[in-house]
């Protein structure tokens, strides 16, 4: 059991690695621009995990861990990562990331979370969430076109050439999807062992082990001050979970979890909207500001881990 989910973290880490790196150096020859790159290419690639541990908890009868994942994902990537990442260095925020991504994050999170008040997310609304993802990802690269951005952040990540990257993003899937089968099968074992219910496992050990290649990645690219790969990593990562994750599960499986509780769609609800305003002060995240949010998620999880 506890072998199975240190092998699945780490099949799942490398196999996000792989997928980034591959993924970043397609789109470096596409020629689009870092804050592009971080939205979709590199957030989408870290997001895999979330995606093959959901659809494969939804399918397996899991609702809760299925939504728990998407969940506790999203409140680990903004109260964590991007505290961790501002703790490691101030980051500065580009403009369009406030006026338009994080306002959609925003916007998605209202959505889904209108669809999941009854405790479950049928088929039509996963459809409805997933063409958003559909949706978003074209409108970013359309937007990414029109701006000027140099693609310094993204040079980084080029590899020797097309068909290695292919071969990286080939390898990183197929590790992506034997790390889930093993992370959800040791989660899941856990659960019942502890007597803890799968909701709280879903919205806190899953979720955090699946995040682990955006904490990587954003905890990197504010050391290397590659702030657009970094937050942009976490507002990408946070619409496609929400959007594609929950969408894909749900379309393939239609998910109950009543295990999901007000606290849970509070707390991502709250920490999506703060980032807000600490982003539009000064347009950059500063250490302080880091360290509120990982306090606000230490008391998240003080208030939610002793509930079933």
């Amino acid at each position: 059991m506890t072998l199975a989910i240190l092998a699945g973290c780490l099949l799942l880490y490398a196999g996000a690695e792989a997928l980034v790196r591959g993924g970043a150096g397609l789109a470096a020859r596409a020629g689009v621009s870092p804050l592009v790159v971080g939205l979709t290419v590199v957030a989408y690639g870290t997001s895999m995990p979330e995606l093959v541990v959901s659809i494969t908890a939804g399918t397996g009868g899991h609702g809760d861990v299925a939504v728990g994942n998407v969940i506790g994902s999203n409140i680990f990537n903004i109260a964590v990562i991007l505290g961790l990442s501002a703790l490691i260095r101030p980051i500065a925020v580009h403009v369009n990331v406030v006026r338009r991504d994080v306002l959609l994050m925003l916007v998605a999170t209202l959505l889904a979370l209108a669809l999941m008040v009854d405790g479950r997310v049928g088929r039509v609304e996963g459809i409805v969430l997933f063409a958003g993802a559909v949706t978003y990802t074209t409108l970013a690269f359309v937007w990414g076109r029109r701006e000027s951005s140099e693609l310094d952040g993204v040079a980084q990540e080029r590899t020797g050439g097309v068909v290695t990257a292919l071969a990286l993003v080939l390898g990183g899937l197929v590790a992506l999807v034997v790390g889930s089968r093993l992370f959800t099968s040791g989660a899941i074992e856990l659960a019942q062992r502890l007597g803890v219910g799968e909701a709280v496992i879903g919205l806190t050990i899953v979720s955090a082990g699946t995040s682990l290649p955006e904490l990587a990645t954003s905890a990197v690219a504010a050391m290397r001050r590659q702030a657009d790969i970094a937050v942009g990593n976490i507002v990408g990562s946070n619409i496609f979970n929400l959007l594609c994750i929950l969408g894909a599960a749900a379309t393939v499986a239609p998910l109950q979890a009543a295990g999901i509780r007000a606290l849970d769609l509070a707390a991502v609800t709250v920490v999506s909207i703060l980032i807000l305003p600490l982003m539009r002060t000064g347009y950059r995240l500063s250490r302080w500001e880091g360290a509120l949010l990982l306090a606000l998620y230490a008391g998240y999880l003080i208030a939610r881990w002793p509930s079933k």
